[in-house]
């Protein structure tokens, strides 16, 4: 039996709750939620599992070591009390990325360098030979984390962040990262159990994730490689078997998902990346505005969409929010809309009462994801018995 170790999945600020309940999902042990981060517990099949499924984490590390300094020289001699030997070879290469919270030490710059140096000096005198420095495609990817007088040392599971699913190889001005876009459905409740429409779909980010978890795919099985693939542990016949079983659990799907966007460019961006994600069966992609569309479907209606906010894009931003509520007001009945932005001033212009405002952040942005329920008929028949 493999044992199972402590791993952290790294994510946004929001989310910790919807990242512990997929990870409690999925099976992992020992489920704690922190700021930005869950900590769990697996084996490497987990660990695997963990990479190719989880939709709200944008990294998963394996902590391997922890110590405390307060100086370089401790953060030196730390370092070198990992045995290095065990998961880099001296012809090998590896890339240190680290954060850093603390008065003792004020530059990430200068801790990666000094962390690299007790790496490649204990090579030397082990080996006479050092691994070299590769920040584009490293073997192996170490993130020192430095709290206060803290440090802690892990293994970068994942590689690249798992919000670079594969897919989405044509975007547009200010797309939406991936992970944001599955947590924003997962706290909408979207659960494939009605039609969806995002309205402005851009290059096709919510349309793609909103039918993974439709259809229970993984969220990154188009992804070419993570970082596990390069360690001396390396099982690919376990990462097969996982693999098997996860698309053995996707299910069907009997509604429908549909993309509008004004601009054509955005529409043939977008049917390119839902062609890549192999998900041109359940989802309809057509050109058009939003302002002039109405409901087309019978019964209930899951709306989740990113409008634009942003100065690169030339919007009359009073109007443009004004428009919005008045056509999910009068096109869109029986529907549960949600959307986010960044441009907090904007939502008075709506011009309706959110049920619900989350705080989020969007590319280091404070933005609000917020919810309108438009009723069949008027709020006050709905509730008279």
């Amino acid at each position: 039996m493999e044992e199972n170790f402590k791993m952290i999945a790294k994510t946004f600020f929001g989310f910790e709750e919807i990242l512990a309940t997929e990870l409690k999902n999925l099976g992992a042990q020992e489920v704690e939620q922190g700021v930005r981060m869950v900590s769990f517990k697996g084996d490497k099949g987990f660990m695997y599992k963990a990479n190719l499924s989880l939709r709200t984490a944008l990294k998963i590390l394996k902590p391997i070591y922890s110590f405390r300094a307060n100086n370089d020289q401790a953060l030196y001699k730390g370092v070198s009390g990992v045995n290095w030997s065990k998961f880099i070879n001296a012809n090998q290469t590896f890339v240190i990325d680290a954060t850093v919270h603390s008065t003792y030490f004020n530059h990430t710059e200068f801790v990666s360098q000094k962390c690299k140096d007790a790496i490649v000096d204990q090579f030397r005198e082990r080996t006479g030979q050092r691994p070299s420095i590769d920040k584009v495609h490293p073997d192996l990817r170490i993130n020192i984390h430095i709290d206060k007088d803290q440090v802690s040392v892990a293994l970068d599971t994942s590689g690249n962040a798992l919000n670079q699913r594969g897919y989405r190889t044509a975007t547009n001005i200010a797309p939406i990262n991936e992970v944001l876009a599955a947590g924003v459905l997962l706290l909408s409740g979207w659960d494939g159990q009605t039609d969806f429409l995002d309205p402005m779909c851009g290059s096709g980010t919510f349309l793609a994730e909103a039918a993974m978890i439709a259809c229970n795919i993984p969220a990154n099985i188009n992804r070419k490689e993570f970082a596990f693939e390069k360690w001396k542990d390396w099982d690919n016949d376990l990462f097969d078997k996982i693999t098997d079983s996860l698309l053995g659990k996707v299910r069907e799907f009997h509604h429908t998902i549909k993309g509008y966007d004004k601009a054509p460019s955005a529409v043939s961006k977008a049917k390119d990346n839902i062609r890549n994600a192999n998900l041109e069966e359940y989802i309809t992609i057509t050109e058009e505005n939003f302002f002039d569309s109405e409901k087309t479907s019978e019964g209930k209606l899951h709306i989740v969409f990113n409008p634009p906010y942003d100065e690169r894009l030339d919007i009359h931003m009073e109007e443009f929010y004004k428009n919005i509520g008045d056509t999910l007001k009068q096109s869109y009945p029986g529907t549960n809309a949600w959307f986010i932005t960044g441009n907090l001033e904007a939502l008075k212009f709506v011009g309706l009462r959110p049920s619900r405002k989350i705080k989020l952040f969007n590319a280091g942005l404070e933005a609000r994801l917020v919810k309108y329920e438009m009723y069949e008929g008027s709020k006050r028949t709905k509730f008279q018995v």
